[in-house]
């Protein structure tokens, strides 16, 4: 199979946002208003651009203190905005999500960097960076989703069992439905990249078998963990908004 990608030139990317221009011509003709989308693609083209350079810097660093540092600020920003619907947000929560994360997340990085794929250095950037994004964003978003259920359903109940059950099962929907979609009704991007650079559709299988059970594994383990940690904070709070939902 042919190993080289096609590279998409600044001109040739122009050409995807003739559906975005359609979207937008309909909120316009509906009087939805435009500036979110605006505001969202140009951070998203803005955000992408410096990241693409940012990460061909982190690529070429040999340094662990640095690689550390850099899955450290990830997980500190994970921890913040996985308690972003949550209405009561206090610095004990906030401790308690980053330790959730924390623990399901490198737990699952750990074994995918070391058993899985068996990197010679544990630090090597091109493959720990982006597999533990994947990873904390997955358990970040487990996380979010579980938080917001939970305190929606013990302001309803009161029952931290009941409560507890219900967020975890609704913190695992999204993976849930992605499991039986993959393949069917999608090919994920990891796959897809891969089949796109002349990687063997069979071992690019074996990839994203990896991917789902690491990002299904993670957000299980971090939404459970917080889930648990939070036990705590339902018997001493004695702040009603804790319980309103």
């Amino acid at each position: 199979m042919n190993q080289s990608i096609y590279t998409i030139s600044l001109l040739d990317l122009a050409w995807v946002f003739i559906p975005v221009g359609i979207v937008i011509a309909i909120h316009l003709r509906w009087s939805m208003g435009t500036a979110s989308l605006f505001h969202g693609f140009a951070r998203m083209f803005i955000q992408l651009l410096l990241t693409g350079y940012a990460l061909a810097y982190i690529f070429d660093s040999s340094r662990p203190l640095f690689i550390l540092g850099i899955l450290c600020v990830m997980l500190a920003a994970a921890g913040l905005i996985s308690l972003r619907p949550v209405s009561e947000k206090r610095a004990s929560l906030y401790l308690k999500a980053l330790a959730a994360i924390s623990a399901g997340g490198i737990l699952t990085l750990v074994i995918v960097t070391q058993a899985v794929i068996s990197l010679e250095r544990w630090y090597e950037p091109r493959y720990v960076i982006p597999i533990a994004g994947m990873i904390f964003a997955n358990a970040m978003n487990a996380v979010s989703i579980g938080a917001e259920r939970f305190e929606a359903e013990y302001g309803r109940e009161r029952d931290y069992v009941k409560a507890r059950a219900a967020a975890l099962k609704a913190s695992l929907i999204p993976i849930t439905n992605s499991l039986f979609a993959v393949g069917i009704v999608s090919l994920p991007g990891m796959m897809t990249g891969q089949i796109l650079s002349g990687v063997s559709p069979l071992i690019a299988a074996r990839y994203q078998i990896m991917v789902m059970c690491m990002v299904f594994g993670s957000a299980g383990i971090s939404s459970a963990l917080y889930l648990y940690f939070i036990k705590g904070e339902v018997r001493e709070s004695s702040d009603p908004s804790f319980h309103s939902g």
